[in-house]
This record gives structure tokens, sequence and C-alpha cells, in this order.
């Protein structure tokens, strides 16, 4: 199947769960972005290497690339391969002396590795078209939120139920109202539940 390359939008913080982060990946020369829920640690590596800062001692994707450097391979692309109950797989493509070979990796480390390395980000049509959102119009890039020190949060209005609970009880019309409202506002982690449970509808 054909690769389709994806380029990083932003960082968001996540409104259902503490300490998490959707990472919002797009589709070069296209409108679907694909939002992949984080750890902290991980965004705050990915948000890092996208503002250059280095760290007094190597974080664990760091340590990951002088590793690569010392036995001499190297990686060629990051490939979110799969999709599996809601969790994304990814592998990491590393070439040494000729001979390919794949590491399977969370996403969320292949991204921070391989941005370490410079390399493309892929994935196929079968994921973007089950779990990618559309974007009707372009509004601008996502802010990289401020895991070390960047770019201000945005504010989002509270809610007086959680957003599971809305979800779930939600009808199919209300969903896609509501799926519609999150990526005008680009909550793309919200935009995310709300897709999932409409596919799970289906």
């Amino acid at each position: 199947m054909e690769k389709i390359e994806l380029e990083i939008l932003g960082l968001s913080s996540s409104q259902t769960a503490t300490g998490s982060f959707a990472l919002v990946l797009g589709e070069i020369g296209g409108k679907r972005r694909l939002p992949i829920i984080i750890g902290m640690f991980e965004a705050q590596a990915i948000a890092m290497e996208i503002e250059n800062i280095v760290p007094n001692r190597p974080m664990t994707h760091d340590l990951f690339k002088s590793f690569s450097e010392k036995f001499e391979f190297n990686l060629t692309e990051i490939f979110i391969s799969d999709l599996k109950e809601g969790v994304f797989y990814a592998k990491i493509r590393c070439n040494r002396n000729g001979e390919e070979f794949e590491i399977d990796s969370r996403p969320s480390d292949a991204v921070a590795i391989g941005l370490r390395f410079g390399v493309p980000i892929y994935t196929n049509e079968n994921i973007l078209e089950y779990a990618g959102i559309t974007m009707e119009e372009e509004e601008g890039q996502t802010e990289i939120t401020n895991l070390t020190g960047g770019t201000q949060k945005k504010e989002v209005e509270k809610e007086q139920a959680s957003l599971g609970d809305k979800i779930k009880e939600a009808s199919r019309e209300e969903l896609n109202q509501m799926l519609a409202e999150a990526i005008k506002r680009e909550e793309y982690e919200r935009a995310a539940a709300i897709r999932d449970e409409l596919n799970k509808r289906n």
C-alpha cells in the first residue's frame, strides 16, 4: 500500500486525561489530521527537539541516537503502521551496511527519535481513512504547548460533565455536531475521542 507522508503540526494538552497530550500529525499536501494521544515525557521530548533545546544530560531518545552512531546504523523513516482497538503502532526503519530492518515502537517514541535523525514520518491510507480528521479549511498550525516554556497553552472552557460521559450519551447527530465544533476549534484530542465513538457505532 502506498505510503503517505506526515508532518508534525503541534502538540495540545489533553482535556480528558491529566498529563496526556495530543500529537497532531498532518498529511503533507492534504487536509487530513491524525491526532495521537501521548504521555507527558514523550511530548516533552518532541517539544524540546522541535524548539532546539539541548538538555543538560541526554534523554532516552538522545541515547538511542548515540547507540546508532556507535554501532553504525542509520534511521531511514518512521512508519505508523497499524491501529488496533484505538492503539497506534509504529516501526522505526533502519539501515546498516545496506541491510534494512525494523524496530517496533510506540508512535510517540518513534516520532521523538525520528526528529533527532531528521527522517520522514509515514502512514498508510487505511489508518488515515479510519482515524484521520479532515479539516475543511486551513486555520493555521497548532501551537507547541509550553512543555519547555515556549508558547502559551490554549484556554479551553471547562465542562460540567466529563467528555467521556457526554460522548457515550450523545446521539450520532449530536456526535457529528460535536466533532465539527472540535475540529473548528482545533481541539484534536477531543475530536479523536468523538471520532473513536462514531467508529464504534458503525
